[in-house]
């Protein structure tokens, strides 16, 4: 079975700030991770491959530097990996990256599609399911177990608010992978030795031309836009009123709206 698991390097949103002018998401000298749910999925595409053999191919679509990540999920133990990148698809929102990643899966060739349900800087979990509109492929989203696997199908139990769903998919299809999938393993020195040594295969415009038109990609492909990323304002410290009666505390208050043009 080809396996193939489509990652993306986020900000560690712990460290992350917001320029309080711009309004932009500060990312200099922010370190990078693998997004949470997309390492599920490849720890959850590992099991698989250790179960029924194959390969474990893994994907991200980003700048050049995104090869760490993709470098990390080699020495996991992913068996190749390809780098989506091109400057044509800066910008590109949900819509117009699914459809470079759909292209670029068509490519690479897949069995079974792993993605994370969504990425912790965006949280929008649509990339996942709109690839597998693009490839017209059956799709579970939110999967939290595989109860079965062989060559021609997957079982998996889906999670949804009030409980579960136990389901049957025909391969070729495309899974979303949530937290209580698969722990993640931790790399070894022997493969993170071997995964510098292993080559990335850069994916960029001319390679996916054939798929896809410049209309249909980066700013111009895009039908939606970030117009504005902010934090919560800070509100000061309540007050508290103390030594009055229940009269004098209701005027006290009533006092302090009407000075903020509250009532």
């Amino acid at each position: 079975m080809k396996i193939v698991v489509c990652i993306k390097q986020v900000p560690d949103t712990v460290e992350v700030k917001i320029d309080p002018k711009t309004g932009t998401l500060i990312r200099d000298g922010v370190p990078s991770i693998i997004n949470h749910d997309d390492k599920t999925g490849i720890e959850a595409a590992l099991q698989l491959k250790e179960q029924l053999g194959g390969t474990v191919t893994v994907v991200s679509m980003g700048p050049p530097q995104a090869d760490v990540a993709l470098r990390e999920a080699l020495a996991m133990g992913c068996d190749e990996a390809y780098l989506v990148s091109a400057r044509e698809f800066g910008g590109s929102d949900t819509y117009a990256t699914s459809g470079i990643i759909a292209a670029a899966l068509k490519k690479i060739g897949y069995d079974l599609i792993i993605t994370g349900r969504q990425a912790i800087d965006g949280d929008t979990a649509q990339v996942g399911p709109q690839i597998a509109e693009k490839l017209h492929l059956p799709q579970v989203s939110y999967v939290e177990e595989v109860v079965e696997a062989a060559a021609d199908h997957v079982v998996v139990k889906r999670q949804f608010e009030d409980g579960y769903h136990i389901i049957k998919i025909k391969t070729p299809c495309l899974l979303t992978a949530i937290a209580e999938l698969a722990t993640p393993r931790y790399m070894s020195v022997r493969g993170i030795v071997e995964a510098y040594e292993k080559e990335i295969k850069v994916l960029g415009f001319e390679d996916l031309k054939d798929g896809l038109e410049l209309d249909m990609i980066g700013l111009k492909g895009s039908p939606t836009n970030v117009y504005q990323s902010f934090t919560k304002e800070v509100k000061g410290a309540g007050t508290i009123l103390e030594g009055l009666s229940a009269d004098e505390a209701v005027k006290a208050i009533m006092d302090k709206l009407e000075a903020k043009f509250i009532i």
